[in-house]
């Protein structure tokens, strides 16, 4: 079974953090969200969320793939932890899968993993991507990134394409009843 690590630093954008994590776990995807700093963390939005785990207590070594919500400051506040500069680095070094929507592919680039790589991101922060596209969710490599929660879905369908087939990305998507 895959395993996803989404890491929610205070600030996160929760429609992008829950609906990628509901949506992976609807497709039998294992995953683990870790709180920045800590195990309760902020929204954007105000909503309080009790993290599966610290990102201090998190061996990358058990996951295949990293996503990344944005949200304001959220996205900030994971360009700023050295840990996860350290996990996208590393990640993106054994080519696991990297995902990242709104404004965090912004931090993918500052960790200087996008070089050459297409990317789309929340419409106004293009200048932030050396190579931004205007589609909602773009792959590219190893890169899935998106432009924000109204993307949300397309975009965690993407990530259980890749990480489960297209078989059980069209039956989550039946029972999600998105068309």
């Amino acid at each position: 079974m895959a395993k996803v690590l989404v890491p929610l630093a205070e600030g996160f954008e929760e429609i992008e953090a829950m609906t990628v994590t509901d949506v992976l776990r609807r497709a039998g995807v294992e995953v683990v969200t870790v709180g920045i700093p800590g195990s309760l963390v902020t929204g954007s939005r105000k909503v309080r969320v009790y993290a599966d785990r610290k990102v201090d207590d998190v061996n990358t070594a058990e996951f295949d793939a990293l996503v990344l919500p944005g949200g304001y400051p959220g996205y900030m506040n994971l360009g700023k932890s050295k840990k996860i500069m350290d996990m996208i680095v590393t990640f993106n070094k054994q080519n696991k899968l990297i995902g990242a929507i709104c404004a965090a592919p912004t931090v993918l680039a500052k960790a200087g993993i996008l070089e050459n790589k297409r990317a789309t991101c929340y419409p106004g922060m293009e200048k932030e991507l050396p190579y931004p596209r205007s589609d909602k969710v773009v792959v590219d490599g190893n890169i899935v990134t998106s432009q924000g929660p109204g993307t949300a879905i397309p975009f965690a369908l993407k990530l259980v394409e890749i990480l489960q087939g297209q078989e059980k990305a069209m039956q989550v998507r039946k029972d999600l009843v998105y068309y």
